[in-house]
């Protein structure tokens, strides 16, 4: 499984570039997976219900089933999982898109807008490959169009790094 960080500020349209190159990744033959990371307070269970309830007894995991999807819905007693926990909870895939992680050290394709006012994260992370962003970055980093969709999924395809291990 190799995977690959979409990173950015909120408001950059991180989402929205994974969004746009899902059907080319797909068109290549490709499973690809998502893993998104939040700081909102998303929950994804009601309470009340019946998983809801199962969490709040003791349950470390209930896994929610429909005829058309599932969720895990795992605990976080001890802290946040690590990615590489993340990761290894996926099911087989060729490929993951780490949205957000900021800070892990996966390489990482950084997307930024002028217009969020945020600064750039690729002067003080290594692991930017390159930049997609709406205006040139200062110094000699790598800029691809946000709109060059065959070119960002090239670019991904080209520097996805293997399962990191810690």
């Amino acid at each position: 499984m190799k995977v690959f960080g979409i990173a950015g500020f909120s408001g950059s349209g991180k989402t929205t570039l994974i969004e746009r190159v899902l059907p080319g990744l797909r068109e290549r033959g490709l499973a690809v997976a998502v893993l998104k990371h939040t700081h909102h307070a998303v929950d994804l269970d009601q309470p009340g219900k019946d998983s809801w309830r199962a969490r709040e007894a003791g349950a470390a995991a209930v896994l929610l089933v429909s005829d058309a999807r599932s969720a895990l819905l795992l605990e976080h007693r001890a802290g946040q999982p690590t990615l590489a926990d993340l990761l290894a909870r996926l099911p087989p895939c060729d490929l993951v898109l780490v949205e957000g992680w900021k800070r892990s050290p996966i390489a990482k394709l950084e997307v930024h807008r002028a217009v969020t006012g945020k600064p750039w994260l690729y002067p003080h992370d290594p692991c930017v490959r390159a930049v997609a962003a709406d205006a040139d970055p200062p110094g000699n980093m790598l800029r691809i169009d946000l709109n060059d969709i065959p070119q960002l999924v090239d670019f991904i395809l080209n520097h996805a790094d293997c399962l990191p291990t810690a």
